[in-house]
């Protein structure tokens, strides 16, 4: 059982930067792959970034490459997403989740655990 809180979201303007925290409870944070994803009003859930149990390799999505960068602490059981200049379209709730996958995958379905989400709203 693991168990996920997201921090760090809130409002700022176009071209800001916010860094989300996802900590994790329990002792087997490194035996997870860690997602992010975000869902706007009106839409779905979508896939924004995972990032390897040892965190050396990640993937985006395509809208967030290059201005967002995931990262994770084993010894802290945290994970983060770093956005730089972001734009209103990022408005959204941002979710952390933990798969028991050895792969970077996208599919919401493959995520087991999840957190409660944090608001980030970028104005313009």
């Amino acid at each position: 059982q693991v168990q996920l809180v997201e921090s760090g979201g809130g409002l700022t303007q176009a071209g800001g930067s916010l860094r989300l925290s996802c900590a994790a409870s329990g002792r087997t944070f490194s035996s997870y792959v860690m997602g992010w994803f975000r869902q706007a009003p009106g839409k779905e859930r979508e896939f924004v970034a995972a990032i390897s149990r040892s965190g050396n390799i990640t993937r985006y999505a395509d809208s967030v490459k290059g201005r967002f960068t995931a990262s994770r602490d084993n010894a802290k059981n945290t994970a983060y997403l770093q956005m730089n200049g972001l734009k209103p379209e990022d408005t959204a709730v941002y979710y952390c989740a933990a798969t028991p996958r050895p792969y970077l995958t996208g599919s919401l379905n493959e995520y087991v655990y999840w957190g409660q989400g944090t608001q980030v709203t970028v104005s313009s």
